[in-house]
């Protein structure tokens, strides 16, 4: 596997040379977007930020959060 992971950095590296300098502000957004999106935060600064959602009254109903998992 991490031969495969080296071969992803390779051509992830060589996407970027290709990518005009102007653009490249755009770029690191992006990236920094999608590995925000796919890492899991630690269980402590997760609880944390319920915690204070709850306290600040930031909730819904639970039969609304059903509706999203369903995918409705």
């Amino acid at each position: 596997m991490a031969a495969k992971n080296g071969a992803f950095k390779v051509e992830i590296a060589k996407e970027v040379k290709r990518t005009p300098e102007e653009y490249l502000p755009n770029l690191l957004r992006i990236v920094r977007s999608f590995r925000e999106s796919v890492t899991l935060r630690p269980a402590k600064e997760s609880f944390r930020q319920g915690w204070e959602e709850a306290r600040r009254g930031d909730t819904r109903p639970l039969a609304e959060l059903w509706d999203t998992i369903d995918g409705a």
